[in-house]
């Protein structure tokens, strides 16, 4: 199957990039850049064979640009759209909504717009849990109500809405189209072989930058928050890693027939706690890595984490990396492999 990735070129996105290939499909690349990197997609190719090498195609290009897609999509004869390219920092998006719903959700209708001009028939959608916002329960099941609290999860589960609409239309007007929404909790890990790992400017995910401070990169971690209602006071996150997350996009890609309108949470079904995580880095890095007191930032719910029984139930979807110092010890020893990660 020829498959478009976009953001291809991002932590998760090449990821999935790697696993369409040794998949056997051929993968078009797009990203823009603004937050991916042009270097792992060479370091993905260069790990390749001729043959697979082949099958990985590259063009930096913006998900807004609807004729560019649109042509790239004839050009390669795309057959299938996995869909990673967001801003997806809540912070951020707190103080930018614009250009959270600029990208998140104007954008990606082009994207699907020129999908629907190439009659690409399978959508895969990167969602997040947190168009969930809080929960009234733990763990979070894909039947509870939709309430984000912040303007990510909010243009997140806007896009699904359109995914939703299109779908209804293209079942009314005799179009073959079927998509997915993975609704996936905080991802961690890195590619267990060495070639892919995570590295984002500005970074913001807590395993990196705790791992940061064990590399001398930075003085400590901070804490934000430490009165939330968990047990330890900080909050609580489900860390699925970025293997068993993109084995489970290609698995439903596989699955998807037309009128298909999935939904599937994606995590390891338990939630660790800031406090764990640091726990975690210090045992696996060896390191004291000092940690400071914050102040809580907004948007972010105390908990979170997956039911993820339904994508077991229906496909046979399991998280193989359960134990959090495994997750843990990948990124740790891709960091150390490439302490200036992409910028190399």
């Amino acid at each position: 199957m020829n498959v478009l990735v976009t953001g291809g070129a991002g932590y998760i996105g090449s990821h999935a990039a790697q696993n369409l290939i040794a998949g056997g499909h051929g993968v078009l690349v797009v990203d823009n850049l603004f937050r991916g990197h042009s270097a792992a997609v060479e370091r993905l190719r260069g790990s390749l064979d001729a043959e697979a090498a082949g099958r990985l195609r590259f063009a930096e290009c913006d998900i807004a640009d609807r004729a560019r897609l649109s042509g790239l999509m004839k050009e390669h004869g795309t057959e299938a759209v996995m869909h990673f390219a967001a801003h997806a920092y809540v912070g951020e998006s707190m103080t930018d909504a614009i250009g959270y719903h600029h990208n998140n959700t104007a954008a990606a209708i082009q994207l699907l717009a020129a999908a629907d001009e190439n009659g690409v028939e399978r959508f895969v959608f990167s969602s997040t849990c947190a168009t969930y916002g809080e929960p009234e329960s733990m763990p979070i099941v894909e039947t509870m109500p939709q309430r984000p609290i912040n303007p990510y999860g909010v243009s997140k589960l806007a896009f699904e809405h359109v995914l939703f609409d299109h779908a209804g239309a293209c079942r009314r007007t005799g179009k073959p189209f079927g998509f997915a929404a993975m609704r996936y909790f905080n991802v961690a890990g890195a590619d267990p072989s060495g070639v892919l790992g995570e590295w984002h400017r500005p970074e913001t995910h807590l395993i990196p930058i705790v791992l940061e401070v064990a590399l001398g990169r930075r003085e400590r971690v901070t804490i934000f928050g430490e009165d939330y209602p968990t047990a330890d006071g900080t909050c609580v996150r489900d860390y699925v890693h970025v293997s068993d997350l993109v084995g489970a996009h290609a698995l439903v890609l596989g699955e998807l027939r037309a009128g298909d309108e999935r939904t599937y949470n994606i995590g390891i079904g338990r939630g660790y706690s800031v406090r764990e995580v640091i726990e975690a880095c210090r045992r696996v890095t060896g390191h004291e890595i000092p940690a400071a007191r914050g102040d809580r930032r907004p948007g972010d719910p105390p908990e979170l984490y997956a039911n993820a029984t339904k994508i077991e139930s229906e496909l046979g979807w399991r998280a193989g990396f359960t134990d959090l110092d495994e997750i843990v010890r990948t990124a740790w020893n891709w960091y150390r492999a490439n302490p200036n990660g992409y910028d190399a």
